[in-house]
């Protein structure tokens, strides 16, 4: 029993019942309010942090409950981003008033619900600074006393797309916040222009130096003396007035470089960080001249040390002094493998004297004969500021390559130089440690930056470009290098990489270390500067905040009388209306001369689908920022700048719907109609969809066929009238094609129907521009030409047979034909009269062209159409109906070939259809085509189960046979549409030039397009060559003749040459004249054409009247050569027994050198070898021309021997050089005497490092016992200048020496001077 109530006993069992069900209430209680809040409608809230470039497309996201205050909000928000809450704002990112630009309330106990926030729904809001000040960082100071914390960064971020980084200096910490550290540490970064961190690091180190920032504070620029563009210390002034006033984290020092004279490529140049401070102290001392800070420098940083040598026999000691603004101290001593332990060790045997005995004697002005002694350095005062260059960059004679020593070595935070000096001082010696310039990565590049102490507050900190954050004394030691374990001689290899390369100490001297100057202690200049830098950041930050409010999207309009798609980026502040927006783009796209701006309106547009998505009606007033979702980097669509004619009224858009385009198709005519915008839902039926198009097009719904495109070549029937569009494949942006008639058409299966092969060819046809050879005929104004796949294969109408001549009367295409290619003389082929030229009946027997009408003589007396088209029906079974008048069957196999492989072989691209005209009136079916002339389609059927396929190239040579083995054309074997009419073409094609604008099925073989072009051009399609034009006016020959036109596009050119086509085995080649002594050594001569088979005699024997006759050449068969070309290097001498494809390789535009011998021909064999030597003239300082020298063999002692009968120079003083580079291995004299490798240890000419293999290799030879002439300045000067000229006339660079640092130079103008005699 247990006391219970009113001191009553409560049985144990009750009190335990009593209790459990207690428990039990409160978990009820608990399980109800989950699922209270389960059932709770939550606020997605998407915050957007814009107060730091870094962050601006960063996103946090927060699912919060509606009851959730506003007050949580803002904490929820502070906790993950790291700031101090109250510190920054929170605005609407779709605010659509003023109200709602008004930052929310960070006390506030209202609900999300009641402050306008919509649950289910995405809400943006901006994250923003609060009365100016950026947002404050949470404090780590708790966190940085504790050593169990992981490191801090102090070291390098990673870049972007970097795949490692120094693990050493990578804080496991690092956080989104990290990057807004300047109110934690109240100081400011400068941002890296690209390889400048070596900058940044000295820039901050001299920022941080109180003596050095007070001087150059006191130092006042006159602007009437100099422009503050290249006054380095008036830049270097406002870049200290900015690290010390401004709000921003890290401020850009392009100004700073610009007053360098650096332009924009220097900031891709890496440094020497110690480099960069000697120069710039150099040019800093220059600029000072005569002003109270001219021996500043001098005063902080310099040094005196005596350099001595002491006579170790009579004591006779020979001294200079010398000054030093730094000390360079070595890591590793020569030769050793062990580095110094400490900056002290290295102090020591910096100063450590050396014995100079033996060879290396002293000779003693007093004891007048060489004697031991002693030769050393002594310092006799060090300088205020102390600066230690540990030199951690060496070259490694074993690899020949600079190496970073990365031993460890370590430096004191006090360092007491008076161990170190001869000279007694009562003054103490000890400096404190303040700078340390660190460099992380390898001697091939990597990344510095500075860890420096303050004097304000005795903390070290950590200056990494735009990033400054706190460090500790810990952190320092981890730049003294090295590893953690040992290993021996291999220690540097496994060391980091990331250790101290600049050290910089301040001497104490309580009466000389200085503080930084307060802001009342400024000189008025530099209050002025405050005040100025001011107003500009203020600025800037209003500028930034526009530009942080503008919607920025893509804009399209098609102009109105141009027909024209344009294009421009449309700018506009999201609280600026849509109307206001709408005469900002009537502006930019220039309409105002061409249409009212009532009669434009703005809609919501997908360019990629050409799609209008939805148009604004009665928001002319709503703000952009609402109607764009926002202000965002990137949007999901387009707006169009639609337009309309005064007459018209807008169309709506309404969201949801599918925009169709629909083509009325024809079937009498065979035309197909422009195309008609019909917008309608996915979730409509096809027969629903029939009713609409009915009303819009006025067409029976009850005999209507829809056909969908959904792709190229892809024809969908919508005969299911129950399914929907969207089952149906419809999307955005759909194009059908409707026909409604009762023929009997409707009754066939789809792909049986006239209605698919005429969609087919539509959908196949292309324009292509053709430019005809100027002797061409060209045409009348007009030539259609047809073939008809049914139909009788014998003979056609009368009036399919005739074409009317010039007076009237009627001529055939075989009388055209012959007229044209008497007047060219390109044809020899046997010419037949033509006949009675008033016979109307000619059989087509007799031809296998189509027949040609021209409109412009047309005296038709049966009163037919104007531009009646012609159909010719060709029978293709009957190899006996190919006969022409101008050709047989044999001349066909001799002449029809085409020439090498082509080189333009691209991808297929699609035609498009073409827009509808004002008028509705007919129009063209594929940009151009005349609706009116369609007649007959490549497929007969497409249900057979039989796939189109593409004959390929012959794989025993580069060409192409345009007939089969029967002798038929393989053009002939399937039927294309092709029309071509005559076609004004701009100004400035030429005089005598013809055009011709042709539609043609591009599944045609260019050999059937080549038949059909010869009644334009006048001769047979063996004697042209088609060549394909580009954006850039190349033109490539198109030589595969049983290839498709597939790769061509609507409104590509084609160049038509007069030109016999190659045979089977034919090759074209481009013959140059080799020219070994002349400044442009390869000259082009003519194209000629070798077979395979061929010998090079006979190619030789086929060249010679060639020569004669285009190039004025008088050559005799033994007088010339040919030989390899590789771009413009002489290769392989070819010898006249030598086949081509056998013994030589040959290709389509394949390049040959022809080079005129002085003498009789002296390679014989294969085994010989022919090089090409120059002799080198030192004491002359010129290069002899070149002379060439046949070798029995690769030996070098052969070589010599040659080089001896040529030159007279004896064998045993002959060295010789391979040249380098391209023919003629061009190099400047001032430079060939070393550059080149003299004299190479080899027995054979085809091994490292000559490789001397193959004919045309370039002997560079020389006389060992010539001295080089000396040159004065003046001369040498006068010398570059006229290599630097000649060796840029040739093309060929000035130097062939390896790449070399660009040296670093500050010039004092704010321009480098153009050198010449500069490389």
């Amino acid at each position: 029993m247990v006391p219970g109530e009113e001191n009553q006993l409560v049985p144990k069992e009750d009190v335990f019942w009593r209790c459990r069900q207690s428990i039990f209430d409160e978990m009820k209680k608990k399980f109800s309010q989950i699922e209270n809040a389960a059932e709770e409608p939550r606020v997605l809230c998407i915050i957007q942090d814009t107060t730091n470039s870094k962050t601006v497309n960063e996103r946090i996201t927060l699912n919060l409950p509606a009851s959730t205050p506003l007050r949580k909000l803002f904490e929820d928000v502070a906790s993950k981003v790291g700031y101090i809450n109250g510190t920054f704002d929170l605005v609407w990112g779709n605010g659509i008033s003023a109200t709602d630009m008004a930052p929310l309330d960070h006390t506030s106990e209202k609900s999300l619900l009641d402050t306008n926030f919509e649950a289910g729904k995405k809400n943006f809001l901006h994250l923003t600074d609060k009365d100016g000040e950026q947002p404050q960082i949470v404090s780590e100071d708790t966190s940085a006393a504790d050593d169990t914390v992981p490191d801090r960064f102090i070291g390098p971020l990673p870049r972007e797309g970097s795949v490692g980084s120094t693990s050493d200096y990578v804080s496991q910490s690092y956080s989104y916040s990290s990057i807004l550290n300047k109110s934690e540490t109240g100081y400011v970064g400068l941002v890296n222009q690209a390889m400048t961190c070596y900058l940044n690091s000295l820039l901050q180190t001299l920022f941080m130096t109180p003596e050095f920032r007070n001087a150059l504070y006191k130092w006042e620029f006159e602007e009437s003396e100099e422009d503050p563009v290249t006054s380095i210390p008036y830049q270097l002034q406002r870049l200290f007035v900015l690290l010390q006033t401004s709000k921003k984290r890290a401020i850009e020092t392009t100004d700073v470089t610009r007053s360098f004279g650096w332009d924009s490529s220097e900031a891709w140049q890496q440094h020497d960080v110690q480099e960069l401070c000697r120069v710039m102290f150099d040019a800093l001392e220059q600029k000072w001249k005569q002003t109270e800070q001219a021996d500043l420098i001098n005063e902080l940083y310099q040094g005196k040390l005596k350099d001595y040598v002491r006579c170790l026999e009579c004591g006779y000691e020979g001294w200079r002094i010398d000054t030093y603004l730094d000390i360079p101290l070595v890591i590793r001593p020569y030769g050793s493998s062990q580095a110094f332990a400490s900056v002290e060790e290295a102090l020591h045997a910096f100063i450590q004297p050396e014995i100079l005995d033996g060879p290396n004697q002293y000779f003693c002005e007093r004891c007048k004969k060489k004697c031991d002694a002693r030769k050393g350095l002594r310092f006799l005062h060090f300088p205020y500021l102390l600066t230690l260059q540990l030199k951690r960059f060496d070259f490694d004679y074993t690899t020949m390559h600079r190496i970073k020593l990365n031993d460890r070595m370590t430096f004191p935070e006090e360092l007491d130089m008076s161990t170190f000096i001869d000279v007694e001082d009562e003054n103490s010696l000890v400096y404190e440690l303040f700078s340390v310039m660190v460099h992380s990565g390898s001697a091939a590049g990597g990344h510095y930056y500075a860890c420096i102490k303050s004097f304000s507050d005795e903390q070290w900190y950590s200056f990494n470009d735009q990033h400054v954050s706190r460090i500790t004394q810990e952190d320092i030691k981890k730049t003294h290098g090295g590893s953690s374990g040992s290993r021996g001689y291999y220690s540097s290899a496994f060391a980091s990489s990331t250790n101290a390369y600049m050290l910089i100490y301040r001497l104490k001297d309580p009466s000389r270390n200085a503080k930084f100057l307060e802001v009342n202690d400024y000189p008025e200049h530099i209050k002025s500067l405050v005040q100025k830098e001011k107003e500009l950041e203020e600025q800037e930050k209003r500028q930034r905040e526009i530009e942080r409010n503008t919607c920025k999207i893509k804009l399209f309009c098609m102009h109105p009388v141009k027909q024209v798609m344009m294009e421009n980026k449309l700018e506009v502040h999201k609280d600026k209306t849509l109307k206001e927006a709408v005469q900002i783009a009537y502006k930019m796209m220039d309409l105002e001369e061409v249409i009212p701006l009532d009669c434009c309106r703005l809609v919501k547009y997908d360019e990629f689908h050409d799609y209008l998505e939805r148009s604004y009606e009665g928001e002319e007033d709503t703000p952009m920022g609402l109607l764009l979702g926002g202000v965002k980097s990137t949007y999901m669509f387009d707006l169009l700048l639609e337009t309309r004619k005064p007459d018209q009224v807008f169309q709506s858009y309404k969201p949801g719907e599918v925009m169709v385009k629909v083509h009325v198709v024809d079937i009498k005519t065979e035309s197909v109609a422009p195309p008609v915008s019909v917008r309608a839902y996915l979730n409509q039926t096809v027969t629903e969809f029939k009713q609409l198009i009915s009303k819009t097009i006025q067409l029976p719904a009850e005999t209507m066929r829809i056909v969908l495109e959904r792709c190229y070549n892809d024809l969908r029937l919508l005969n299911v009238p129950s399914k929907t569009l969207k089952a149906e494949g419809f999307f955005r942006s759909n194009k059908v094609f409707v026909e409604s008639s009762e023929s009997l058409d409707r009754q066939m299966a789809f792909t049986d129907s006239h209605l698919w092969k005429l969609l087919d060819r539509h959908a196949n046809t292309i324009r292509l521009f053709v430019l005809l050879p100027e002797q061409s005929p060209g045409s009348h104004s007009k030539r259609t030409v047809y073939q008809k796949a049914g139909g009788d294969s014998g003979h056609v109408d009368d009036a399919c047979e005739r074409v009317k001549g010039p007076l009237g009367g009627l001529k055939s295409v075989e009388a055209i034909l012959e007229e044209s290619t008497e007047k060219l003389k390109s044809l020899s082929l046997q010419q037949q009269q033509d006949g009675d030229n008033g016979d109307s009946s000619k059989s087509t027997e007799t031809s296998d062209f189509e027949n040609i009408e021209s409109p412009l003589n047309e005296r038709d007396s049966s009163g037919s159409v104007d531009n009646r088209e012609l159909e010719q029906q060709i029978q293709t079974s009957d190899p006996e109906n190919f006969q022409s008048e101008e050709r047989s069957d044999s001349d066909v196999n001799n002449d029809r070939s085409t020439s090498s492989v082509d080189s333009d072989i691209l991808s297929s691209s699609h035609s498009s259809d073409t827009l509808c005209n004002a008028d509705n009136a007919p129009v063209p079916l594929a940009n151009g085509l005349d609706s009116h002339s369609i007649t007959s389609s490549r497929r007969s059927k497409a249900n057979e189960g039989k796939k189109e396929t593409w004959d390929t190239a012959e794989e025993d040579s580069g060409t192409d046979s345009e007939y089969d083995e029967s002798g038929k054309s393989r053009g002939e074997t399937q039927y294309m549409y092709f029309k071509a009419e005559s076609y004004a073409a701009d100004e400035g094609s030429g005089e005598g030039h013809k055009w011709l604008m042709v539609h043609v099925d591009k599944r045609i073989t260019l050999a059937a397009f080549k038949q059909h072009l010869e009644p334009f051009v006048g001769v047979l399609s063996s004697h042209f060559k088609v060549f394909r034009v580009y954006a850039s006016n190349q033109e490539f020959e198109s030589v595969r003749l049983n290839e498709t036109l597939s790769s061509f596009s609507d409104d590509n050119k084609i160049t038509i040459r007069l030109g016999r086509a190659l045979k089977k085995g034919e090759y074209r080649v481009k013959v140059y004249q080799l020219l070994v002594n002349e400044q442009e050594p390869c000259r082009f001569l003519l194209d000629a054409v070798f077979a395979k088979g061929m010998t090079v005699r006979q190619s030789k024997e086929e060249l010679l009247p060639q020569l004669r006759e285009q190039c004025g050449l008088e050559l005799s068969i033994e007088r010339f050569r040919l030989r390899k070309k590789t771009w413009k290097n002489p290769g392989t001498v070819f010898l006249d027994y030598h086949v081509y494809e056998e013994d030589i390789n040959i290709s389509s535009n394949w390049e040959v050198f022809l080079e005129v011998l002085d003498g009789v021909e002296k390679m014989k064999s294969m085994s010989q070898l022919a090089v090409l030597s120059r002799r080198w003239r030192p004491a002359e300082m010129r290069l002899d021309p070149f002379q060439e020298v046949v070798l029995e063999s690769s030996s070098v002692d052969e070589l010599r021997e040659r080089l001896c009968e040529i030159s007279g120079i004896p064998l045993e003083d002959i060295e010789f050089a391979k040249g380098r580079g391209t023919f003629p291995c061009d190099i400047s004299v001032l430079e060939i005497h070393q550059d080149l490798d003299w004299n190479p240890k080899v027995s054979t000419l085809n091994v490292w490092p000559l490789y001397i293999c193959d004919d045309g290799a370039v002997i560079f030879y020389r006389d060992k016992t010539e001295e080089l002439m000396e040159l004065t300045e003046e001369q040498r000067n006068e010398l570059m200048k006229k290599e630097s000229s000649r060796l840029q006339k040739t093309g060929h660079r000035v130097t062939y020496s390896p790449r070399k640092e660009k040296a670093l130079k500050i010039y004092l103008d704010g321009a480098p001077n153009k050198d010449l005699t500069q490389d």
